[in-house]
C-alpha cells in the first residue's frame, strides 16, 4: 500500500497486522480519486469510518483537504493509523478514534463536526450498514453536497436513503465503490 499523488506521492503505509482488516488496493483507490478529482481544496474535510490503515483518509490529506478524522474500533488499527499519521507529520491536520461508527457519528454530531468527504468502508459482513448511512445522514456529519464513498461487496447492493444521488458506481472484481451525494436536504425532508 502506497500514497498514490500529492504531497506525500509515493510513501509506504503500514499495514495493520493479522487478516481481520481489508485493505483497500491501490487500484480501487487510484480509481476512486480519478472519479472525485485528482486534488482537493484546502476547506475540505474527511471522516474515514472503519479506516484500517488510514489509507483513504491520508491520501484525501495528500491530495490537499485540510483535515481528517479517523475512526475504528480495533485497537491494532488504530496503532496502525497512529504510527502512519506519526510517519508522514501528520498529527495537525487529523484526530483519531477508537470506538464504534455509531457512537463516534453521535459524538461528532454533538461537536456540530460536518465533512465534505465520508469513506464508509465497512466490513463486508456488516449487516447493519444501511441503517448507518442513514445514521450518517440524520446526524448532519456530512456537508450539504458532500459525498459519501462507500465501499462494499459486488455481491451486496447498496441500498440508501433518498437524500443520496449515485454519483458514480463501479465494480472493481468484489469491490463495489458507490459514490453518493447529499442532495436532497435535511433530515426532517424541510
Amino acid at each position: 500500500m502506497r500514497v498514490i499523488a500529492g504531497e506525500l506521492k509515493g510513501r509506504r503505509l503500514k499495514a495493520v497486522p493479522g487478516i481481520g482488516t481489508r485493505p483497500t488496493s491501490d487500484k480501487v483507490k487510484e480509481a476512486l480519486f480519478h472519479k472525485l478529482g485528482p486534488f482537493f481544496s484546502e476547506e475540505e474535510t474527511v471522516l474515514d469510518l472503519f479506516a484500517g490503515t488510514g489509507s483513504l483518509g491520508i491520501e484525501a490529506l495528500s491530495r490537499g483537504c485540510s483535515s481528517a478524522v479517523f475512526v475504528d474500533k480495533a485497537q491494532n488499527a488504530v496503532r496502525t493509523i497512529r504510527a502512519n499519521i506519526d510517519a508522514f507529520a501528520l498529527g495537525a491536520r487529523t484526530e483519531v478514534y477508537r470506538s464504534e461508527a455509531s457512537k463516534a457519528l453521535e459524538r461528532l454530531e454533538a461537536g456540530e463536526r460536518q465533512f465534505d468527504l465520508i469513506f464508509f468502508d465497512p466490513p463486508y459482513a456488516e449487516e447493519k450498514a444501511g441503517q448507518l448511512v442513514k445514521k450518517v445522514l440524520d446526524c448532519s456529519v456530512l456537508k450539504e453536497n458532500g459525498m459519501l464513498i462507500w465501499e462494499h461487496a459486488t455481491t451486496k447492493s447498496a441500498a440508501f436513503d433518498e437524500r443520496l444521488s449515485v454519483f458514480a458506481e463501479k465494480n472493481y472484481g468484489d469491490t463495489t465503490l458507490t459514490i453518493l451525494q447529499l442532495t436532497g436536504g435535511s433530515k426532517n425532508g424541510e
